[in-house]
């Protein structure tokens, strides 16, 4: 099996995985993973498929600047420059787009501070914070519908080869160094919001 074979069984078990999750309501959401370094190629979600079903259409190949290595009726999925800018400014291997109930209404609800933080909550140490008073803090970006500058805004985010970015109204990107540590990173995030929803309505009660 090649290294594109590889990765591309990869990427496509993770989307099998969140797709029975019901974490690509309405074809949403997007996934890539880095095939190699040198020059930077990395798999990407074709845009508008099904995410339920897989098929040999599910991926392409993309190169730096987001655009398909090869010739193909294929269009990336609209947030490539994301994962763009998390392989130009990192060594992550896999970075993941998912949009959920529960990480919108946080965006929604915190979205004016600008970030939300979780301090305590035992998940936080997917993230590699062990510390007792460790503190994860989550950035929440506008939603800009012009992608470039989306792209820029979530790139001055970036500032490790994991974490994690909530584009406000619109969804979550992770990225990790492999597959695992990205599905990883992801799931923490979704349970730490719907706790923190869950939080919140019992203290409005």
């Amino acid at each position: 099996m090649t290294a594109l074979q590889s990765k591309w069984e990869e990427l496509a078990d993770i989307k099998d995985e969140l797709a029975a999750r019901d974490w690509f309501m309405g074809t949403s959401g997007n996934l890539a993973i880095k095939v190699s370094d040198s020059p930077l190629h990395f798999l990407v979600t074709a845009s508008g498929k099904d995410k339920k079903k897989r098929t040999m259409e599910d991926f392409l190949l993309v190169n730096t600047s987001g655009l398909s290595v090869e010739k193909t009726d294929l269009k990336p999925s609209a947030e490539t420059l994301l994962h763009c800018a998390i392989y130009d400014k990192t060594s992550a291997g896999c970075s993941l787009h998912v949009h959920t109930v529960a990480n919108n209404v946080i965006s929604e609800i915190y979205g004016n501070d600008g970030k939300i933080d979780f301090q305590g909550q035992e998940l936080i140490k997917a993230f590699d914070l062990w510390e007792e008073d460790a503190l994860l803090s989550i950035p929440i970006i506008p939603n800009h519908a012009h992608i470039p500058t989306l792209a820029e805004e979530f790139r001055s985010h970036i500032h490790a080869d994991k974490g994690a970015v909530l584009i406000r109204n619109h969804g979550i990107t992770v990225w990790g160094k492999d597959g695992f540590e990205a599905k990883k990173l992801l799931e923490a995030c979704e349970f730490l919001f719907q706790y923190q929803l869950a939080l919140i309505q019992i203290k409005s009660k």
